[in-house]
Protein backbone atom coordinates (compact mmCIF):
# COMPACT_ATOMS: atom_id res chain seq x y z
CA UNK A 1 0.00 0.00 0.00
CA UNK A 2 2.77 2.30 0.97
CA UNK A 3 4.65 1.83 -2.41
CA UNK A 4 1.25 2.22 -4.36
CA UNK A 5 1.09 5.49 -2.65
CA UNK A 6 4.69 6.53 -3.40
CA UNK A 7 4.08 5.38 -7.03
CA UNK A 8 0.96 6.98 -7.45
CA UNK A 9 2.13 10.31 -6.18
CA UNK A 10 5.39 10.40 -8.35
CA UNK A 11 3.08 10.01 -11.34
CA UNK A 12 1.03 12.75 -10.55
CA UNK A 13 3.74 15.00 -9.62
CA UNK A 14 5.43 14.30 -12.69
CA UNK A 15 1.79 14.66 -14.58
CA UNK A 16 1.63 18.56 -12.98
CA UNK A 17 5.00 18.88 -13.56
CA UNK A 18 5.12 18.16 -17.44
CA UNK A 19 2.35 20.74 -17.55
CA UNK A 20 4.96 23.18 -16.79
CA UNK A 21 6.93 22.13 -19.95
CA UNK A 22 4.07 21.81 -22.45
CA UNK A 23 2.61 25.30 -21.10
CA UNK A 24 6.08 27.33 -20.43
CA UNK A 25 4.27 30.64 -19.82
CA UNK A 26 2.42 29.19 -16.77
CA UNK A 27 6.24 28.91 -15.17
CA UNK A 28 6.86 32.64 -16.91
CA UNK A 29 3.92 34.34 -15.21
CA UNK A 30 4.23 32.65 -11.66
CA UNK A 31 7.70 34.18 -11.61
CA UNK A 32 7.00 37.87 -13.98
CA UNK A 33 4.34 38.58 -10.97
CA UNK A 34 6.73 38.65 -7.91
CA UNK A 35 9.46 40.31 -9.86
CA UNK A 36 7.39 43.52 -10.59
CA UNK A 37 6.33 43.68 -6.57
CA UNK A 38 10.03 43.12 -6.39
CA UNK A 39 10.61 46.13 -8.87
CA UNK A 40 7.73 48.10 -7.84
CA UNK A 41 7.99 47.79 -4.27
CA UNK A 42 12.20 48.59 -4.46
CA UNK A 43 11.97 51.74 -6.93
CA UNK A 44 8.50 53.19 -6.53
CA UNK A 45 8.26 52.64 -2.59
CA UNK A 46 11.36 52.37 -1.49
CA UNK A 47 12.81 55.55 -0.75
CA UNK A 48 9.41 56.57 1.40
CA UNK A 49 9.70 52.88 3.25
CA UNK A 50 13.15 51.54 2.96
CA UNK A 51 14.85 55.05 4.91
CA UNK A 52 12.88 53.61 7.83
CA UNK A 53 13.78 50.12 8.05
CA UNK A 54 17.47 49.64 9.34
CA UNK A 55 18.94 46.30 8.30
CA UNK A 56 22.98 44.72 7.88
CA UNK A 57 23.99 46.51 4.65
CA UNK A 58 21.15 49.40 4.80
CA UNK A 59 19.66 48.55 1.94
CA UNK A 60 15.70 48.25 1.47
CA UNK A 61 16.13 45.57 -1.11
CA UNK A 62 18.11 43.42 1.79
CA UNK A 63 14.89 43.69 3.59
CA UNK A 64 12.70 43.36 0.81
CA UNK A 65 13.26 40.25 -1.20
CA UNK A 66 12.73 37.67 1.72
CA UNK A 67 9.11 39.41 2.25
CA UNK A 68 8.66 38.69 -1.65
CA UNK A 69 9.49 35.49 -1.53
CA UNK A 70 7.34 34.72 1.27
CA UNK A 71 4.86 36.21 -0.62
CA UNK A 72 5.76 34.28 -3.69
CA UNK A 73 5.00 30.79 -1.90
CA UNK A 74 1.65 32.45 -0.38
CA UNK A 75 0.22 32.79 -4.05
CA UNK A 76 1.94 29.86 -5.26
CA UNK A 77 -0.01 27.91 -2.76
CA UNK A 78 -3.46 29.28 -4.19
CA UNK A 79 -2.49 27.94 -7.36
CA UNK A 80 -2.75 24.56 -5.62
CA UNK A 81 -6.63 25.57 -4.88
CA UNK A 82 -7.14 26.62 -8.71
CA UNK A 83 -5.61 23.81 -10.05
CA UNK A 84 -7.05 21.46 -8.00
CA UNK A 85 -10.98 23.19 -8.66
CA UNK A 86 -10.29 22.87 -12.20
CA UNK A 87 -9.29 19.73 -12.10
CA UNK A 88 -12.61 18.73 -10.49
CA UNK A 89 -14.48 21.01 -12.90
CA UNK A 90 -12.98 19.15 -15.63
CA UNK A 91 -14.18 15.86 -14.65
CA UNK A 92 -10.08 14.75 -14.32
CA UNK A 93 -10.88 14.03 -11.00
CA UNK A 94 -13.61 11.91 -11.79
CA UNK A 95 -11.19 10.35 -13.81
CA UNK A 96 -8.61 9.40 -11.15
CA UNK A 97 -11.37 8.29 -8.91
CA UNK A 98 -12.22 5.38 -11.26
CA UNK A 99 -8.46 4.15 -11.58
CA UNK A 100 -7.16 1.97 -9.03
CA UNK A 101 -5.02 4.20 -7.52
CA UNK A 102 -4.21 6.20 -4.30
CA UNK A 103 -6.92 8.97 -3.51
CA UNK A 104 -4.41 10.45 -1.45
CA UNK A 105 -1.58 10.50 -4.15
CA UNK A 106 -3.75 13.09 -6.25
CA UNK A 107 -4.00 15.96 -3.35
CA UNK A 108 -0.07 14.87 -2.24
CA UNK A 109 0.79 14.77 -6.29
CA UNK A 110 -0.19 18.60 -6.93
CA UNK A 111 0.90 20.30 -3.36
CA UNK A 112 4.32 18.94 -4.33
CA UNK A 113 4.43 19.15 -8.03
CA UNK A 114 3.86 22.93 -6.42
CA UNK A 115 6.35 23.07 -3.93
CA UNK A 116 8.88 22.37 -6.79
CA UNK A 117 7.52 25.11 -9.09
CA UNK A 118 7.97 27.37 -5.88
CA UNK A 119 11.60 26.25 -5.85
CA UNK A 120 11.83 27.03 -9.64
CA UNK A 121 10.48 30.48 -8.98
CA UNK A 122 12.25 31.39 -5.80
CA UNK A 123 15.97 30.94 -7.35
CA UNK A 124 14.23 33.16 -10.23
CA UNK A 125 13.76 35.38 -8.08
CA UNK A 126 17.05 35.89 -6.24
CA UNK A 127 18.62 35.98 -9.58
CA UNK A 128 16.45 38.80 -9.98
CA UNK A 129 17.13 40.64 -6.40
CA UNK A 130 21.12 40.19 -7.25
CA UNK A 131 20.54 42.10 -9.93
CA UNK A 132 18.86 44.72 -8.10
CA UNK A 133 22.02 44.77 -5.41
CA UNK A 134 20.46 41.90 -2.76
CA UNK A 135 23.24 39.98 -1.63
CA UNK A 136 23.15 37.29 0.76
CA UNK A 137 25.12 38.10 4.18
CA UNK A 138 24.80 34.85 6.15
CA UNK A 139 27.02 32.11 3.88
CA UNK A 140 25.61 30.06 0.77
CA UNK A 141 24.30 27.32 3.61
CA UNK A 142 21.84 30.03 5.06
CA UNK A 143 20.84 30.77 1.82
CA UNK A 144 19.97 26.88 1.11
CA UNK A 145 18.02 26.92 4.68
CA UNK A 146 15.86 30.07 3.59
CA UNK A 147 15.21 28.22 0.24
CA UNK A 148 13.88 24.77 2.66
CA UNK A 149 11.90 26.71 4.74
CA UNK A 150 10.01 28.81 2.98
CA UNK A 151 9.36 25.93 0.57
CA UNK A 152 8.19 23.75 3.40
CA UNK A 153 5.79 26.68 4.48
CA UNK A 154 4.63 26.87 1.28
CA UNK A 155 4.08 23.10 1.21
CA UNK A 156 1.95 23.39 4.44
CA UNK A 157 0.12 26.96 2.82
CA UNK A 158 -0.81 24.46 0.01
CA UNK A 159 -2.97 22.43 1.59
CA UNK A 160 -5.12 25.19 3.24
CA UNK A 161 -5.83 26.36 -0.42
CA UNK A 162 -6.19 22.78 -1.37
CA UNK A 163 -8.66 22.23 1.08
CA UNK A 164 -10.74 25.68 -0.43
CA UNK A 165 -10.06 24.56 -4.54
CA UNK A 166 -12.18 21.56 -3.15
CA UNK A 167 -14.60 22.98 -1.50
CA UNK A 168 -16.17 25.60 -4.01
CA UNK A 169 -17.83 25.13 -7.09
CA UNK A 170 -15.13 26.05 -9.64
CA UNK A 171 -11.61 27.84 -9.88
CA UNK A 172 -12.87 31.04 -9.93
CA UNK A 173 -14.27 30.84 -6.35
CA UNK A 174 -11.14 29.16 -5.56
CA UNK A 175 -9.33 32.11 -6.38
CA UNK A 176 -11.57 35.14 -5.09
CA UNK A 177 -11.73 32.83 -1.55
CA UNK A 178 -8.16 32.05 -1.51
CA UNK A 179 -7.23 35.77 -1.97
CA UNK A 180 -9.64 36.88 1.04
CA UNK A 181 -7.53 34.76 3.13
CA UNK A 182 -4.37 35.86 1.29
CA UNK A 183 -4.80 39.40 1.35
CA UNK A 184 -5.06 39.97 5.27
CA UNK A 185 -2.16 38.01 6.44
CA UNK A 186 0.59 38.87 3.78
CA UNK A 187 0.07 42.44 3.74
CA UNK A 188 -0.31 42.73 7.79
CA UNK A 189 2.86 41.46 8.49
CA UNK A 190 6.88 42.28 8.13
CA UNK A 191 7.08 41.03 4.65
CA UNK A 192 7.26 44.69 3.13
CA UNK A 193 7.55 47.24 6.70
CA UNK A 194 8.52 46.61 10.20
CA UNK A 195 5.48 46.14 12.61
CA UNK A 196 6.56 48.97 14.29
CA UNK A 197 5.21 51.22 11.57
CA UNK A 198 1.76 49.79 11.79
CA UNK A 199 -1.17 50.78 14.35
CA UNK A 200 -1.01 49.18 18.27
CA UNK A 201 -3.91 46.93 17.87
CA UNK A 202 -3.19 45.74 14.25
CA UNK A 203 0.80 45.06 15.86
CA UNK A 204 -1.02 42.50 18.22
CA UNK A 205 -1.93 40.93 15.00
CA UNK A 206 1.01 40.97 12.88
CA UNK A 207 3.77 39.86 15.90
CA UNK A 208 1.80 36.69 15.92
CA UNK A 209 1.08 35.14 12.57
CA UNK A 210 2.97 33.01 10.34
CA UNK A 211 3.34 35.09 7.91
CA UNK A 212 5.52 37.56 10.04
CA UNK A 213 6.91 34.62 11.49
CA UNK A 214 8.58 33.45 7.92
CA UNK A 215 9.38 36.81 6.70
CA UNK A 216 11.67 37.13 9.63
CA UNK A 217 13.56 33.59 9.82
CA UNK A 218 14.22 34.37 6.28
CA UNK A 219 15.43 37.27 6.85
CA UNK A 220 17.60 35.56 9.89
CA UNK A 221 19.07 33.28 7.51
CA UNK A 222 19.68 35.94 4.59
CA UNK A 223 21.11 38.93 6.56
CA UNK A 224 22.51 36.95 9.47
CA UNK A 225 20.24 38.83 12.14
CA UNK A 226 18.67 37.51 15.54
CA UNK A 227 14.96 37.51 14.89
CA UNK A 228 14.20 35.73 18.51
CA UNK A 229 13.61 32.15 17.49
CA UNK A 230 11.33 32.73 14.53
CA UNK A 231 13.02 29.61 12.76
CA UNK A 232 11.82 27.56 15.42
CA UNK A 233 8.36 28.89 15.82
CA UNK A 234 7.75 28.76 11.90
CA UNK A 235 8.95 25.23 11.53
CA UNK A 236 6.04 24.13 14.83
CA UNK A 237 3.35 26.82 11.93
CA UNK A 238 4.17 24.49 9.53
CA UNK A 239 4.05 21.22 10.95
CA UNK A 240 1.06 22.37 12.93
CA UNK A 241 -0.81 23.56 9.59
CA UNK A 242 0.14 20.30 8.05
CA UNK A 243 -1.73 18.51 10.60
CA UNK A 244 -4.73 20.02 10.88
CA UNK A 245 -5.26 20.58 6.92
CA UNK A 246 -3.48 16.98 5.60
CA UNK A 247 -6.91 14.90 7.64
CA UNK A 248 -9.27 17.74 6.48
CA UNK A 249 -8.36 18.23 3.00
CA UNK A 250 -8.40 14.13 2.39
CA UNK A 251 -11.71 14.04 4.48
CA UNK A 252 -13.15 16.83 1.71
CA UNK A 253 -11.86 14.76 -1.28
CA UNK A 254 -13.27 11.99 0.04
CA UNK A 255 -16.60 13.58 0.23
CA UNK A 256 -16.25 14.63 -3.00
CA UNK A 257 -15.77 11.36 -4.38
CA UNK A 258 -19.01 9.87 -2.52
Amino acid sequence: MKLNFIRDTLILTKRNLIRYVRLPQLLFFSSIQPIMFLVLFNYVFGGAIGSSIHVPGGKYIDYLLPGILIQMVMFGGVQTGIGLAEDMGKGIIDRFRSLPMSRVAVIAGRTISDAIRNIVVMIIMIAAGYILGFRFQAGFISAVELVALATLFGFSISWIFALIGMSVKDSETAQLASFVFIFPVTFASSAFVTISSMPSWLQVFSRNQPVTLIANASRQLALGINENGAIWKILIWSIILLIIFIPLSLRQYKRKSL
